[in-house]
């Protein structure tokens, strides 16, 4: 089965999503599963893992919902107050719908870099690894030594780094990125997002500017610990669906079906759980 693994709905009316803005024209609309289907269809992708957009626990129930109505929905990461109190009891309550497959706190958007290690999140990190979900790591390059260290305190939490962990493509920064992101994959057993890589390099960016950072990625957490998703609608603010697709039909040509295929949906599978 193909999947994308990363992917958005949203309603502006819902009221929040407070990044979500009107200067972000292409993105300042609703987008809903009739605005995908389309493209999921020519692509031949049957699954799709829906990833929160807001942090409020309002709407993972909005995308759950959606998951109840949408059969290629495989299953949903989303959010919950990591710093409150309640968390492990309201983890506890998501986890019993099928569709929940992961956990996502918006940690790039959080002003402490060392927020992720603070001893009162501790509690929720627990009843995430205790409910066999999955945590989305969604961080900055400056987040790396920090999330690294999070591993090793809940070495039996799955991890799926977003996008890369969002290299600086457009200023041409690799050698720290590069440095800690193989330090990710040699001392953990984290997956990896080959996802929202475009909307990190410049206007006009070529499958060659992306070229660097998806080998490093390949070299570091190998065909089997990489995870394709589109990031859509976000990538519309730099590419179309069908554009991301072909670059990374050609970034991933000198690889075998098999590892082509586990990229490309295994790997999302093995990493959610996801349904049939």
């Amino acid at each position: 089965m193909r999947i994308d693994a990363h992917q958005h709905f949203w309603t502006l009316a819902r009221g929040d999503y407070g990044w979500l803005t009107a200067d972000l024209e292409v993105l300042y609309r609703d987008f809903g599963p009739e605005d995908l289907t389309p493209m999921l269809k020519a692509a031949g992708i049957e699954g799709t893992v829906l990833v929160q957009a807001a942090p409020t626990v309002a709407e993972t129930e909005f995308m759950l919902g959606l998951a109840d109505r949408n059969s290629f929905i495989k299953g949903v990461v989303g959010w919950v107050d990591f710093e409150s109190p309640d968390a492990p009891d309201e983890i506890a309550r998501l986890a019993q719908h099928p569709a929940l497959v992961g956990l996502r706190p918006m940690i790039q958007d959080i002003a402490d870099p060392d927020w992720m290690l603070r001893g009162d999140l501790a509690p929720a990190f627990a009843a995430l690894t205790g409910q066999d979900l999955t945590f989305d790591a969604l961080v900055l390059p400056h987040h790396l030594s920090n999330l690294r260290r999070l591993l090793e305190r809940y070495p039996q939490m799955r991890v799926v780094i977003d996008h890369g962990a969002k290299p600086r493509i457009a200023d041409g920064d690799f050698r720290d990125w590069a440095t800690d992101m193989a330090a990710m994959a040699r001392d953990t057993s984290a997956f990896c997002k080959l996802s929202g890589l475009v909307t990190e390099a410049a206007v006009g960016w070529t499958v060659d500017d992306l070229k660097p950072y998806v080998v490093h990625l390949l070299d570091t957490f190998g065909p089997e610990r990489l995870i394709w998703g589109s990031d859509w609608p976000v990538c519309t603010l730099a590419s179309s669906y069908e554009r991301w697709l072909e670059a990374t039909d050609i970034l991933l040509a000198d690889l075998d079906s098999a590892a082509k295929s586990a990229i490309l949906g295994g790997n999302a599978t093995r990493a959610y759980r996801l349904r049939e």
